[in-house]
């Protein structure tokens, strides 16, 4: 049976093995990588784009009514704003 120390050195050694094998893995991983996107033209754009996926966030959302008197817009999510409140939202239709 291995000693305590005797194991902790086995460690050491596995550790630097798990290192060297996970940088040659990515290695290789980057050059498959690379040699795609050489072979098929792709960007960095056609790899990262956002695309409005379900649930994303990001983008404002339009204004749907606007208050003559005072210019305020409202995009109809939310809670409405006084001016809107109890009244034909049709009127205020942008």
């Amino acid at each position: 049976m291995a000693t305590y120390q005797e194991l902790l050195a086995q460690k050491a050694v596995l550790e630097k093995q798990i290192a060297e094998a996970q940088v040659a893995e990515k290695a290789e991983g980057i050059a498959k990588a690379k040699a795609i996107i050489e072979q098929y033209g792709l960007s960095a754009s056609d790899l990262f784009a956002r695309k409005g996926s379900v649930g994303s966030r990001g983008g404002k959302v339009a204004a749907k009514y606007r208050n003559s008197a005072t210019g305020e817009t409202w995009t109809g999510r939310g809670k409405a704003p006084k001016w809107i409140e109890g009244k034909d939202r049709a009127q205020f239709t942008i």
